[in-house]
């Protein structure tokens, strides 16, 4: 049996991956987008754009230091480059960013790794291309490009 923290932590995220379903409409959440850069384990980098006022908040308050609470990344990826993060083939959808303390298994991999094995992204490998690296941590704001 899984204790007390495991068990919140799954079912946070759960929480989270239900909220990314359901997300409210981009209209009611943007806000002019903030670009963070995260990192992983590996040391790559990985830029983030984030629409949501609350989110940009939450990361720059972990950027600086005000916060450690939900430090990692969450998101669903898309499989297309975008010019903030032209070194990768893909992105996380601003619009289902999120942050978290504890996530389940199948949505943690890492930077370089989901860029490998990105054909298989959405099946066995990241279902529904939710990502949440474990690692993850923002390290920076940087410049709208």
């Amino acid at each position: 049996m899984p204790s007390i923290p495991r068990r919140t932590g799954i079912l946070s995220a759960a929480v989270a991956l239900a909220v990314l379903s359901a997300a409210a409409p981009a209209a009611a959440r943007q806000a002019t987008p903030a670009y963070f850069t995260m990192t992983d384990v590996t040391g790559e980098r990985f830029v983030v754009q984030l629409t949501d006022p609350a989110d940009i908040r939450h990361a720059r308050d972990l950027v600086s230091g005000t916060t450690r609470d939900r430090p990692h990344v969450l998101g669903r990826i898309a499989k297309s480059a975008v010019p903030y993060n032209a070194r990768w083939s893909y992105h996380l959808r601003p619009e289902t960013v999120d942050f978290f303390d504890v996530a389940i298994e199948v949505c943690d991999a890492t930077i370089p790794y989901v860029e490998d094995h990105l054909d298989e992204a959405g099946g066995a490998f990241l279902p529904g291309l939710v990502w949440c690296p474990w690692s993850s941590r923002l390290v920076n704001e940087v410049a709208a490009p």
